[in-house]
């Protein structure tokens, strides 16, 4: 009896993801641990605009899979999979970093549980979203007969639709509830996190689905050259300019994320041979990328709390390349702390199981 072909991975793609685990630990290090301001931090300013972004375009390009079946067996097992993963070890962290980190902890858990960020622990609650909508929309895809690019653009063009919502608050402040229009089903539930940031997970799935197609507008020679100059004005109208007013604010802050994110993807897809497991740098990534979990679920025990560095900072503005290599260097001290925890509980095959979702 002849094996299934292994699947290959794409070596890149889990160095890309360990990399977006160190901007997201970064980003919480400036801004929590060192508390520089957003505004004062040229680093955090630039690198906001898409690290999020990258992190779900990531998920998206692997929640597609062509060889899936869809049915109601494999349906069930992958939603109940999912809120394994995703629930469980969410509320033990939550629960966990409530005792240890606040000082009244029956004071801090309804306060978090307030608020849309759950005291930081919203990405793997919004990505279960994410994942159960896309779960729907692929079963129901699956029962048509004639297959489509349609669907999925539909589906695209509704998640921009909902992202749009989110930045007009004049028109639409039943779902702004974070900026002056209260509103506590989408604060408690998160929901306003999936809507900004599903079109990027709807966007990976797409190239990851013509990917062929998508491989062949990224060498081009047209493409990249065209996409810097955008990006620039985008970014230093978003970042600096702001001469777009109202309605129109959001094009250039659009344009941005989605461009800097495919520009991050076309890098690490370029100099893919150095980011193989052959390649410190690639294998160091590829490790990092494959405990993105166990590290965002730990990281926020090990953040240290040297609110003098933002104060400097704040004091000597536009450091962008200190202001980088500080919070990138903690960082990673981070997670070698996270990593060397996640190793210790994993010894347990309980905990491997129920913490992080390995059998």
């Amino acid at each position: 009896m002849t094996q299934a072909p292994k699947k290959v991975r794409l070596e890149w793609l889990d160095a890309l993801r360990g990399f977006t685990m160190i901007l997201v630990v970064a980003n919480h290090v400036g801004a929590e641990a060192f508390e520089i301001p957003r505004g004062v931090s040229t680093s955090l300013q630039f690198l906001v605009l898409f690290r999020m972004p990258l992190f779900f375009f990531v998920s998206g390009f692997l929640a597609y899979k062509a060889s899936q079946v869809w049915n109601l067996a494999t349906f069930g097992q992958l939603v109940g999979k999912k809120l394994r993963v995703q629930i469980i070890p969410t509320v033990v962290f939550f629960l966990l970093s409530a005792m240890i980190l606040s000082k009244d902890m029956w004071a801090t858990i309804p306060n978090w549980l307030h608020i849309p960020t759950k005291g930081g622990f919203w990405f793997t609650l919004v990505l279960l979203y994410m994942f159960l909508i896309y779960y729907v929309f692929a079963y129901i895809e699956s029962k048509l007969k004639v297959k489509s690019w349609i669907p999925i653009t539909l589906l695209f063009i509704v998640s921009l639709v909902c992202y749009e919502t989110c930045y007009l608050p004049k028109y639409f402040s039943w779902a702004f509830g974070w900026r002056g229009h209260p509103n506590d089903f989408m604060n408690d539930t998160s929901l306003i996190q999936v809507f900004q940031y599903f079109p990027f997970f709807i966007y990976g799935n797409i190239v990851h689905r013509y990917w062929e197609q998508a491989q062949k507008v990224m060498d081009s020679n047209w493409f990249y050259p065209i996409i810097v100059v955008v990006v620039i004005f985008a970014a230093m109208d978003t970042l600096k300019w702001h001469t777009l007013r109202m309605a129109w604010a959001i094009i250039p802050l659009t344009l941005a994320r989605f461009i800097l994110l495919t520009m991050v993807v076309m890098y690490f897809r370029n100099y893919q041979q150095y980011f193989t497991k052959f390649s410190v740098i690639g294998a160091s990534l590829q490790y990092i990328g494959r405990r993105t979990l166990d590290i965002y679920l730990i990281h926020y025990l090990f953040l240290p709390d040297l609110p003098t560095i933002g104060a400097f900072f704040d004091k000597y503005r536009h450091n962008f390349v200190l202001d980088t290599l500080s919070t990138v260097v903690i960082a990673l001290l981070v997670i070698g702390f996270c990593i060397i925890t996640s190793n210790i509980l994993r010894v347990s095959p309980f905990f491997r199981k129920w913490l992080f979702g390995r059998s």
